[in-house]
C-alpha cells in the first residue's frame, strides 16, 4: 500500500484516481510517500522520511522548499496547462474589462436605485452613456510575455479575435512552439515588445530572474496608452514602480487577479481576488494531474512535469525496476552498472537522464535484487535516492 496525504480541499475526482486497494489517502496518514496538496505552505512542515514526491495541483511551487526537497531525492510534480481555460477565460474577461469602461457602466446603474420611473431612468442613461465609452480590441496589438502552456493558448485566442499579437519567450519549448500560431510575431527582446503592446498579459513564473520585471525601467518604455495585464504571479510586477506609472501617465492600466493596498480605489485599476483558476472544472483538471504523476512515479519511477527532476519516463519491460538519482557528477551511473554486474543482474532496458545538478536514472533488469545490491548502490558516492519497483 501507498500512503498518501492530502492538504487542502482537493477534488474528489482527482483523490479518485488512487485505487482503494493500492493507496490510503487522508490527511494525517502516517509514513506518506507522497503529499498532494494545493496552497498549503510546505516550508515549516516537518519532512518524513518516507516522502518520494510532492504534487501540487497547480502550475506555481512557491509554497514548497523545491531546493531543500531537491536534496533529499523528492521530487516536486505541478500541474502547467490543467487550469489554463479558466484563467484564459478570465484573460479575456480582463481585456474587454480593460478596453471599455465596463465596470464603471454597470457601478452607475446600480446607483440609481432611487429613480422609479423606467423612461427617465432609459433618457438619464441614454445621456450619460458617452461617460462610459471605451475602444475595441480588435486591430490592437497584444503583447505576450511568457509563451508557454497558457501564454500559447492566450496569444491564439487573441487572433481570433481580430487582435495582432508578438510574443517574447527566450525558452519557450517545442511542445509550446507546435501550439501557437505562426501569426504570432515573435520579438527579439523584452524592450522591443512592450515598446509596441497595447495590451500586455504576462505569463512566467515567480523566479528570481522574473522578479519585478515589470519595473520603472520597463513600465517607461511602453505606450501611454497601454494597459497591463497579470495572472501570472504577483512579483513579477513592481507594485510601487506601477503605482508611480499610473500617477504620471506614463501607462493607462493596471488589470491583476493580485490586489495590493496600494492599488486600492483607483479608476485605472481592475483587481479581482485571485480567481484566476478558481472554477470547478479546472480544480478538478489539476487534481487528477497531479494524481495521475504520484501514481506513475510511484507505481512505475517515471517523471512529468516536474519543476525539479529531468523528464523520465520508460515503459515497463518485466523483471525488477530499479529508479535512483544522483548528483550529476561522472562515474555515478558506471559504479552502479558494475555494481549490477558483479551480482549477474543483466540490464534489459534504462534510461538516464540529467537537469542541471541533478541526474535519475530507471533501470529494468532481469531477476531480483538483493537487500546486499541495494545497499550497495546506496552507498555509492553521489547517488541520493535509491527505489526497487517489483
Amino acid at each position: 500500500m501507498h500512503n498518501i496525504r492530502t492538504y487542502n480541499a482537493i477534488s474528489s475526482k482527482g483523490l479518485g484516481r488512487f485505487s482503494t486497494d493500492s493507496y490510503t489517502v487522508s490527511d494525517d496518514c502516517s509514513a506518506p510517500e507522497g503529499f498532494i496538496l494545493r496552497s498549503q505552505k510546505l516550508h515549516t512542515e516537518p519532512v518524513p522520511e518516507s516522502l518520494l514526491a510532492v504534487a501540487r495541483a497547480g502550475a506555481g511551487v512557491n509554497n514548497i522548499p523545491v531546493v531543500d526537497y531537491t536534496e533529499q531525492g523528492i521530487v516536486v510534480f505541478n500541474t502547467p496547462g490543467a487550469n489554463a481555460n479558466a484563467v484564459k477565460e478570465l484573460i479575456v474577461a480582463g481585456l474587454l474589462l480593460g478596453s471599455r469602461d465596463i465596470f464603471g457602466g454597470m457601478s452607475y446603474v446600480q446607483e440609481l436605485g432611487h429613480m422609479n420611473d423606467p423612461t427617465e431612468m432609459g433618457k438619464l442613461l441614454e445621456k450619460e452613456k458617452k461617460r462610459f465609452a471605451g475602444t475595441e480590441i480588435a486591430g490592437k496589438t497584444l503583447g505576450v510575455v511568457g509563451l508557454g502552456a497558457i501564454g500559447s493558448i492566450i496569444a491564439n485566442l487573441a487572433l481570433d479575435l481580430g487582435m495582432d499579437v508578438i510574443g517574447y519567450d527566450p525558452a519557450i519549448s517545442v511542445e509550446a512552439a507546435w501550439q501557437l500560431s505562426s501569426r504570432v510575431k515573435r520579438m527579439d527582446s523584452i524592450e522591443a515588445l512592450l515598446a509596441e503592446a497595447d495590451f500586455l498579459t504576462l505569463h512566467v513564473p515567480a523566479i528570481p530572474a522574473t522578479k519585478h520585471l515589470i519595473n520603472a525601467q520597463a513600465l517607461s518604455g511602453m505606450k501611454s496608452t497601454a494597459k497591463i495585464l497579470n495572472f501570472a504571479r504577483e512579483e513579477i510586477v513592481c507594485t510601487e514602480d506601477m503605482v508611480a506609472a499610473l500617477d504620471k501617465g506614463i501607462i493607462a492600466g493596471y488589470i491583476s487577479d493580485f490586489p495590493a493596498p496600494a492599488l486600492l480605489g483607483r479608476k485605472d485599476v481592475l483587481l479581482m481576488p485571485h480567481i484566476g483558476a478558481s472554477t470547478e472544472e479546472a480544480e478538478e483538471n489539476c487534481a487528477v494531474m497531479a494524481a495521475n504523476q504520484l501514481i506513475d512515479f510511484l507505481e512505475n519511477g517515471n517523471i512529468h512535469n516536474s519543476v525539479n527532476y529531468p523528464p523520465t519516463k520508460m515503459g515497463r519491460n518485466g523483471g525488477t525496476r530499479i529508479t535512483f538519482s544522483n548528483n550529476n557528477v561522472p562515474k555515478v551511473l558506471g559504479s552502479v552498472l558494475s555494481i549490477l554486474a558483479d551480482a549477474e543482474l543483466n540490464v534489459v532496458d534504462m534510461v538516464n537522464k540529467s537537469r542541471g545538478e541533478i541526474a535519475y536514472n530507471i533501470i529494468d533488469l532481469e531477476g531480483d535484487i538483493s537487500g546486499d545490491v541495494h545497499q550497495n548502490i546506496c552507498d555509492v558516492e553521489g547517488v541520493m535516492r535509491v527505489r526497487i519497483l517489483s
